[in-house]
């Protein structure tokens, strides 16, 4: 998040909220809140002035000053709050809808003192919309295969599917941390097609994930946690 004067005589309005990062899978939407502060010794309305940048024509984007939400591609004047002398305004917040096409970008948004144009300040926002039922690489082995765990990198759930062609044989997933130490172990149920692995709990890093059949290592591929 940037603090952008347009010129060296403007008031500062602080950004005090990390730059915001959206990331999640198509059709899903999230929220983020906005904090600034006023730093002047002045009360201060600002509206939305300009929405610069790359969003796709799927992708919802409102603009929530408490209960209240505006389209920020359609409303922009319509977007606006006060801030008093030295105010932290809290309730400002950002809804985003990933939409229905996997991709990334960035842009800006560009808030304007109503009583002097040039007192202004951007927010920068990044996005990352992920497909997780996007194709993944299988390994075929001689009794069962198993794809590439996905979405990878995952901040939620991971995922592995698989079909054992060998009903005789038993397979299993072990992970573990970047440095060797055992994470977790998942057996491969026969009757099922599917292993989903929670790592909301697992530290953002790199992990690796072994295929075990009937205790022989067959393949080991790396999966990257984030939040």
């Amino acid at each position: 998040m940037l603090v952008f004067p347009f010129f060296s005589e403007a008031q500062q309005v602080r950004v005090l909220s990390e730059g915001l990062e959206f990331n999640g899978d198509i059709g899903t939407s999230q929220r983020k809140t906005i904090l600034l502060q006023n730093e002047s010794n002045q009360t201060k309305t600002f509206f939305l002035k300009n929405l610069s940048g790359n969003i796709g024509s799927s992708q919802d984007m409102k603009i929530c000053i408490g209960e209240q939400c505006f389209d920020a591609k359609r409303d922009l004047a319509k977007i606006k709050f006060t801030l008093l002398p030295g105010e932290v305004i809290t309730d400002l917040y950002l809804d985003f809808g990933m939409g229905i096409a996997e991709t990334k970008g960035s842009f800006d948004l560009v808030f304007v003192n109503q009583e002097n144009i040039r007192d202004a300040f951007v927010v920068e926002v990044r996005y990352d919309v992920a497909n997780p039922n996007a194709s993944v690489d299988d390994f075929d082995y001689e009794d069962l295969i198993l794809s590439d765990v996905y979405p990878n990198p995952s901040n939620r759930v991971a995922q592995l599917d698989y079909k054992i062609k060998n009903r005789q044989v038993k397979a299993k997933i072990a992970i573990n941390s970047f440095i060797g130490n055992p994470v977790g172990e998942y057996e491969l149920d026969e009757d099922r097609s599917s292993l989903v692995i929670n790592v909301s709990d697992f530290k953002p890093g790199v992990y690796f994930y072994t295929l075990f059949v009937d205790n022989k290592n067959i393949v080991t591929k790396k999966l990257v946690v984030k939040k």
